[in-house]
């Protein structure tokens, strides 16, 4: 038994080593954009090297030359010598840094607009899964942890390598038995560096898991919505509890750390101690029988110093690469997540489209979990292994362009979904979407989503100017067109007499503003777009009676000629829709005009009816 757990302890050192030469590998490959940089680094690393054997040769030659042949010329040549090498050193040591920064700097450019662009290409059900602050705790927190140790401990490993080689070869020249003294303490660097590295990267990942989580709750507790939560339904001291026992145990693994470290540091001083008092007990016999010179003794304790700090550093170097990879490690986890949405090779751009619609025999379930999610970012959240329920159960619908059809039916019967297939924010399971005639799989992305507009029954404005927030859907919109689109949304008339029109700022999701103005401006947001095909989601969900009635008119004037799928709860504003398809439990079971439909006096004729009796309870 205990020989196949110690098995099992060494087949887990042997893949922990493994992964960590591919991690680093992988590390190195990120630097390639910045070879020349590199070279500079080392170039200069190497000078500085170099230079820095020097002033103990210098001090050598004023004990052994100088001083007892009282030569004041050559005591002025050596002085002025240590200050031009301590001159030349600091400008070196300037332009290393300067690359360095340029390497580090340049690497957390790349791994954080990589990790931007990879996580806004993947699909909706991956942020339905993951945690906001988790995932800004990769971006920021880890990002930064993975370039400071390529910047400080990449760095130092170069230069101490370079440095000890340099000063080892010098040494060797001046005295190799002395030499080969100061090298016998070396297994006693190795050993507890690996002892502290494991424990370190263990706190490492912990401290790190931690404040994502941390970082979450800042996220959902300090926006608008979450705070009113709080305030409404929670209790502040018990928030600040929850909160506190977890910085507490973030602070106790900082503790740990830094002792761990203090540990691991002290340890190594003492060994350095003990190989220098070697080096003085033996080179002072050797100079006491006249085997060394008093100025070659001096110069060989110099370069102990220079060799045992440059170890202890490489030591450390090794402890913080350990638990730097833990940085990387969570940064790449999130690279490496696959797209389900991608573009199929070769897939063409939808040019001059015209908004015909086919959805054929469409199946839809959502994917499972391990899919569309990573454990690490859904803190406390088990992934469920079941399969998911259909939503969509052999789904056909065909939309002409120019045509408005309402989708309509209990919640829960797949409208949303289905209107969501066409430009692709999710694919069908089973079956096929196409727009004119092209598998909407077969279609870039941009021109699909560009001939594809939406407004969403809780639309969603940035924390920016009503300028900016228009012209995120058109970035070139000259003013007028801003205000043509905003007039048609009946929203025109109340920007013009804001302060600052506009340059409003409308905060954070859009809550300086009403339900209905900020419909109405997701409405402007869709018309300057002027898509071939418009999804309503509920559009007019925020709007009272009067101002629905507005956005009614400016809807049928900015439809004509468009492709519409309306999706709607309220059946009295679909009335006069070209077409109404009843979705009820993912199938279609009846579609018709208004008036067919309530004349087969089906689902929705009882649906229609059962609002209808609602309405003077709901208006009371």
């Amino acid at each position: 038994m205990h020989q196949t757990i110690m098995g099992f302890r060494r087949d887990d050192s042997v893949r922990n080593k493994k992964v960590e030469r591919e991690l680093l590998q992988r590390v190195l490959g990120l630097t390639r954009p910045y070879r020349a940089a590199l070279i500079g680094f080392v170039v200069t690393v190497i000078a500085a090297a170099g230079l820095g054997v020097i002033p103990a040769l210098l001090f050598r030659a004023l004990l052994d030359d100088a001083v007892p042949q009282a030569d004041e010329k050559l005591v002025l040549v050596l002085a002025a010598g240590a200050v031009g090498v301590a001159l030349a050193s600091a400008a070196l040591n300037l332009l290393q840094r300067w690359y360095a920064a340029k390497v580090g700097e340049g690497l957390i450019y790349d791994m954080r607009v990589a990790l931007f662009d990879h996580v806004q290409r993947l699909p909706v059900s991956f942020f339905t899964h993951t945690q906001t602050g988790s995932l800004m705790s990769r971006l920021n927190n880890d990002v930064i942890g993975a370039q400071q140790a390529v910047t400080n401990t990449i760095g130092t490993v170069i230069s101490n390598v370079i440095t000890l080689a340099i000063t080892l070869t010098v040494m060797l020249g001046l005295e190799w038995r002395l030499t080969i003294l100061t090298l016998l303490v070396l297994p006693a660097f190795i050993i507890p560096a690996r002892h502290v590295g494991r424990k370190l990267q263990v706190v490492t990942r912990e401290g790190f898991q931690l404040n994502a989580s941390m970082n979450n709750t800042i996220a959902e507790r300090f926006n608008v919505a979450g705070a009113l939560v709080v305030k409404l339904f929670g209790n502040h001291d018990r928030e600040r509890d929850a909160f506190g026992s977890r910085a507490a145990r973030v602070r106790d693994i900082g503790v740990t750390s830094a002792m761990y470290s203090r540990v691991l540091f002290a340890a190594l001083g003492l060994v350095s101690a003990v190989g220098t008092a070697v080096v003085y007990y033996v080179g002072g016999r050797m100079v006491i029988d006249a085997v060394i010179s008093i100025g070659t003794l001096t110069a060989m304790v110099i370069y102990v110093g220079q060799i045992y700090q440059p170890l202890t550093q490489l030591t450390n170097a090794r402890v913080d690469v350990m638990t730097a990879l833990v940085s990387f490690e969570r940064v790449f986890e999130v690279l490496d997540f696959p797209s389900l949405l991608t573009e199929r090779p070769g897939a063409v751009d939808l040019v001059e489209p015209r908004g015909r619609i086919e959805i054929d025999h469409v199946w839809f379930r959502h994917p499972p979990a391990e899919l569309t999610s990573l454990p690490s970012l859904e803190e406390g959240m088990p992934t469920a292994p079941e399969e998911n329920a259909l939503i969509l159960r052999d789904v056909s619908i065909t939309v002409e362009p120019g045509e408005v059809v309402a989708l309509v039916g209990p919640s829960g019967a797949g409208k949303t979904t289905t209107a969501m297939l066409v430009p692709r924010i999710a694919d069908v399971t089973e079956g096929t979407v196409r727009v004119d005639g092209h598998d909407v799989r077969d279609l870039t992305l941009h021109s699909l989503r560009d001939t594809v507009g939406v407004v969403m029954q809780d639309p969603h404005l940035f924390h920016d100017t009503i300028r900016e927030n228009l012209r995120y859907a058109k970035p070139d919109a000259t003013d007028d067109e801003l205000v043509a689109a905003c007039r048609a949304a009946r929203i025109h008339e109340l920007i013009e007499s804001l302060p600052e029109g506009f340059d409003t700022v409308v905060g954070e999701r859009g809550y300086r503003i009403s339900g209905g103005e900020k419909q109405r401006l997701a409405i402007a947001r869709v018309l300057l777009k002027a898509p071939a095909i418009v999804i309503l989601d509920e559009a007019t969900s925020h709007l009272d009676s009067e101002s629905e009635q507005a956005i009614q008119r400016a809807l049928d004037e900015a439809l004509t000629g468009r492709t519409a799928l309306v999706i709607a709860h309220r059946l009295s504003t679909v009335v006069n829709a070209d077409r109404i398809v009843v979705l009820d439990e993912g199938r279609v079971v009846e579609q018709g005009t208004h008036e067919d439909l309530m004349r087969r006096g089906g689902l929705y004729a009882d649906l229609y009816r059962t609002q209808l009796d609602r309405t003077p309870l709901e208006t009371a």
